[in-house]
């Protein structure tokens, strides 16, 4: 089986705010959210972190269907308001998962940032060169969760957003996660995959099930038939060890993005908890 998206070559640029950017990025705050709510500090890591800040070139059709379509919208979810306010800070301009980090977090809490690309990570090393407690590598993330966990403050959250360019990339984010859980059991992990046909993502999750002894959150959001091979057909965001109350608020914020998104009568979206295997 290969999962990889061989036509889909990711690029932040070209990508930043499509709807599959929409669907992490909603999420990823509302996680970072969860974890605010206790006062004690927490690590955050983003493996494949970007630039952080995109313009939206009226040039690039992609940001049309995804941000566009929720601009041209009134959220009523909080999740969906919350995320708007923070990830359009001006016109024509999309925050990634870094600056959104950065626009949320507390002096309290620390923040480590990976990209391998060193244009990207140059261009958000400046924009955060301001920013105390914020650590930005020009590097592999993969290797940043055996070198940071477990955190000193025992809390923390683990983004993994790669390209899928490789084969090799569902392997190392199941190594990934394997590794990270047994440095760092009760951490939040979250990682993003793209969906190209359902019973691929089915399989892959299934094989990860069975890897790790931890609650699951599989949330997945599709504009197209999930068979759509030739393309992006969906996004699947698979989160371990979930905060309170994310798989119910998911529930009812999940079903208004799809509406918000959808474009033809192919598009849905799910949510499903993962129980650990019985020991």
């Amino acid at each position: 089986m290969d999962l990889t998206p061989k036509s889909m070559k990711y690029r932040h640029s070209f990508h930043a705010g499509n709807f599959a950017d929409v669907h992490k990025h909603v999420t990823l705050v509302a996680l970072l959210d969860a974890l605010l709510r206790k006062d004690a500090g927490f690590l955050y890591v983003d493996t494949h972190a970007g630039r952080g800040s995109y313009a939206l070139d009226p040039a690039q059709a992609e940001w049309r269907d995804g941000i566009g379509k929720v601009l041209g919208a009134t959220p009523r979810s909080p999740e969906l308001v919350r995320w708007l306010a923070l990830g359009c800070p001006k016109p024509a301009t999309y925050l990634g998962s870094p600056m959104l980090a950065a626009a949320v977090l507390r002096e309290l809490d620390r923040a480590a940032l990976y990209e391998s690309d060193p244009v990207e990570c140059a261009a958000l090393r400046e924009s955060l060169a301001a920013r105390a407690r914020t650590h930005v590598a020009c590097s592999d993330g993969y290797q940043a969760i055996k070198a940071l966990l477990p955190p000193p403050q025992r809390r923390g959250l683990i983004f993994i957003d790669p390209p899928y360019e490789e084969p090799a990339d569902f392997e190392r984010v199941g190594e990934a996660l394997t590794n990270g859980l047994q440095r760092f059991a009760t951490g939040v992990f979250c990682v993003w995959a793209p969906i190209k046909h359902l019973d691929d993502l089915e399989r892959w999750v299934t094989r990860l099930a069975r890897r790790i002894t931890r609650p699951l959150l599989l949330s997945q959001l599709w504009r197209a038939p999930r068979d759509a091979r030739a393309s992006l057909a969906g996004s699947a965001l698979l989160i371990v060890n979930p905060p309170w109350r994310i798989e119910d608020r998911m529930r009812a914020w999940l079903p208004e993005l799809q509406r918000i998104l959808a474009d033809n009568s192919g598009a849905g979206s799910a949510v499903s908890l993962i129980a650990p295997p019985a020991v």
